[in-house]
């Protein structure tokens, strides 16, 4: 399958030579930035990786220590977040939304809804290895109740493949039963069923449920539940439906109104880069009268602006 990333690898790559071009950016007073936003955002991030390891023969240090001493702010997050494999940027992430006081359940329902049972599998072996901690012990420790289930659910990564016909319509009476029908919701099947099943077996259910109870499915997750459980829902749902919609819809709520969370901007941008950042920006401009393009250059500023705009690529104005 051809990637509808924005970032696609250099065709002339030559490792060392890009790893003297970050060395001199940051050697002597000042840093280039706009020299490292220019290479970082124009490598893969397999490529990136081999920028690191030419950097620690020539030169016998790390080059994310380096960026981390010259950058700062966002920015520094920014190119960092680059700069580490994709395994590793989920693990990290997972880490820190679960260690520490409180728990940033936005982290955890983004990466786990998201990210493809291989992925998650390949999360879990990196976080064991890592850590010595087993992923499931931690997020049950952080966490509770139907949320909680849902997310070990996901995290075992074991997800049907294609369509069940058989159970289209008994998975769609079964969410009905359990929501619209009754009186306080019955978590269990809605959990169950959005768990395990495919996106596309989803995808047919939720027509069947719609035919069934006249709502769209999440209109009925938005009135049956609440706090972190309707999150969680809300984004299997979506990520069911279509994940470039789902993230196109996150960038957005991440940048509208006052105030931008850098972390979730910084967060999708790094990790769809490669992967459907494409589709993204057309979702984006499907569903909200703007463009990516537009809504990061109005809403960042400095080489953290640049280098956002780099990774996004064109404008679908």
């Amino acid at each position: 399958m051809a990637s509808r990333g924005t970032v696609k690898p250099s065709t002339n790559f030559n490792a060392s030579a890009d790893a003297e071009v970050l060395h001199k950016a940051m050697k002597g007073l000042g840093t280039n930035e706009d020299a490292i936003l220019q290479l970082v955002t124009a490598r893969s991030n397999a490529q990136r990786q081999e920028i690191k390891a030419s950097y620690k023969t020539l030169y016998g240090k790390d080059l994310i220590g380096d960026l981390k001493g010259e950058l700062g702010g966002k920015f520094e997050t920014l190119i960092v977040a680059l700069m580490t494999s994709p395994t590793t940027y989920d693990v990290t992430s997972l880490r820190n939304a679960i260690k520490g006081a409180g728990t940033d359940e936005k982290v955890l329902v983004e990466i786990l809804a998201s990210r493809t049972s291989q992925q998650v599998k390949q999360i879990v072996a990196a976080y064991k290895q890592e850590y010595d901690h087993d992923l499931e012990k931690d997020i049950t420790g952080d966490t509770s109740g139907h949320f909680q289930r849902l997310l070990v659910i996901l995290l075992q990564a074991n997800r049907q493949t294609g369509i069940q016909a058989e159970s289209i319509e008994s998975d769609a009476q079964a969410l009905f039963k359990a929501g619209e029908q009754k009186f306080g919701t019955d978590e269990q099947s809605f959990v169950t069923i959005l768990g395990n099943r495919s996106a596309e077996h989803l995808r047919k259910v939720f027509d069947a449920y719609m035919k069934l109870s006249g709502y769209e499915i999440e209109e009925s997750i938005k009135r049956e539940t609440s706090g972190n459980l309707k999150d969680l829902l809300l984004a299997v749902v979506k990520c069911a439906r279509s994940v470039p919609a789902y993230f196109a819809e996150t960038l957005y709520y991440a940048m509208k109104g006052s105030g931008t969370d850098d972390n979730t901007l910084i967060r999708v941008m790094v990790t769809r880069s490669e992967a459907d950042l494409l589709d993204i920006r057309a979702q984006f401009r499907r569903l909200f009268a703007c463009s990516l393009h537009s809504m990061i250059k109005g809403d960042t500023s400095g080489d953290y602006r640049k280098a956002l705009l780099a990774l996004c690529g064109g404008d679908d104005a």
